[in-house]
């Protein structure tokens, strides 16, 4: 048997998440929202208010880049800025309710999507396997 190919795994592990990227988009119930938008409403309700450069540290983006999706979610009815307790000169960015809203149903959609999926297309052994499989391709995302 031959080792593992570094490169070739890479291309198609690639290549699989953006496809499976694009396949939960198409359940998603927020469309107009891009990537970069949903992933900022998705960190704020997990992980509570934030300023804005922190937003841009965690999502790994320059803070221009961020200031600029962050204009378009207080634009639309999403973000609202708030005083930070522990810092008067700064702000802290926090969902809306009706941002709070669209998350929910966006991830119980992509969620649902993928649980049917998930039961319908793979044996018990086999979804064993990509569970275990979810552990190490954790590691990458850190």
């Amino acid at each position: 048997m031959s080792s593992p190919d570094p490169a070739r795994a890479a291309r198609e592990l690639r290549v699989l998440v953006g496809r499976l990227r694009r396949r939960l988009r198409e359940v998603d119930d927020v469309h107009e929202l891009t990537a970069s938008q949903l992933a900022v409403l998705g960190r704020l309700d997990r992980g509570g208010p934030a300023a804005a450069t922190d937003l841009a540290k965690a999502e790994r983006v320059r803070p221009q880049s961020m200031a600029a999706t962050v204009a378009v979610l207080e634009e639309r009815g999403l973000l609202v800025r708030r005083p930070d307790p522990d810092d008067g000169r700064r702000q802290l960015l926090e969902l809306t309710p009706a941002a709070t809203q669209a998350v929910s149903g966006s991830r119980r959609a992509r969620d649902e999507w993928l649980e049917r999926a998930l039961r319908e297309r793979f044996t018990e052994a086999e979804l064993e396997t990509v569970v275990a499989a979810l552990g190490l391709l954790e590691r990458l995302s850190d």
